[in-house]
């Protein structure tokens, strides 16, 4: 079912095999439901700075660093960059915003899928462009004993962020591995660039509102509908790398 997939990897990244070491998740939208709250403050806060982005396109640029959204949208309205203390502002207010939400929830199927994964002995690890205290307060809390703080990436480790592959690259650098003894798990267009950008095998979750081909359009090697249909699928993804 996934050896095609698993074939054309190979064969365009020149390695003789994938031998599976640890799993790279992205956080919103792959662990966290907390997408809709997500592009929900983006659109309202933009918005009443007189920045035109909608709730749609806000997952478009999902992945991004914060401040690399605001400089966009900026940029494409007054056509130079917002300074340093705009980024700030506009940043601080959205956060404000998304915690005004309740607690996202686990995204189902993403608990189950990582306990299968931890008792392979494989190593999960947070690769994601949120700098949102709040969500990265809550992964140990939501998902206990699964991830360790010294190999998360997040928007403070990184200078650019996806779909940069900078921050997989990080990744991969700081769980010393190598392309090939890794796969990555986004549910963005920008991540999934990001991750096949880094020579990752790349696997899409669609948990949003956009067209599953636009995720195959950024590379996704591997395509699911859901992080349950994947938890679903997992033992079968896991024997066709082997």
């Amino acid at each position: 079912m996934f050896q095609e997939s698993i074939s054309r990897y190979l064969q365009s990244s020149r390695y003789s095999k994938i031998q599976l070491k640890s799993v790279l998740f992205d956080m919103d939208g792959v662990l966290f439901n907390s997408m809709p709250y997500h592009a929900d403050a983006w659109h309202k806060v933009m918005e009443r700075h007189g920045l035109h982005l909608s709730r749609e396109e806000a997952y478009l640029h999902e992945g991004r660093t914060g401040a690399a959204t605001i400089n966009i949208v900026y940029q494409r309205q007054y056509g130079k960059d917002a300074t340093p203390e705009i980024i700030q502002s506009i940043y601080a207010e959205k956060s404000a915003e998304f915690n005004s939400n309740p607690e996202p929830e686990r995204m189902p199927g993403a608990w189950e899928v990582l306990q299968k994964i931890k008792s392979e002995g494989l190593i999960p690890m947070v690769v994601t462009g949120s700098g949102q205290h709040s969500l990265l307060d809550r992964l140990s809390h939501n998902f206990p004993g699964m991830f360790r703080r010294e190999l998360m990436v997040t928007a403070f480790d990184v200078k650019y962020g996806k779909p940069h592959p900078e921050p997989y690259l990080m990744a991969l650098q700081k769980g010393g591995l190598a392309p090939n003894e890794a796969i990555v798990v986004e549910n963005a267009p920008m991540g999934v660039q990001a991750g096949a950008a880094a020579g990752i095998f790349t696997v899409a979750v669609n948990t949003g509102p956009i067209d599953g081909q636009i995720l195959l359009d950024a590379r996704a090697n591997v395509l699911f509908p859901s992080m349950q249909d994947f938890c679903d699928n997992w033992e079968s993804l896991r024997k066709a790398f082997e």
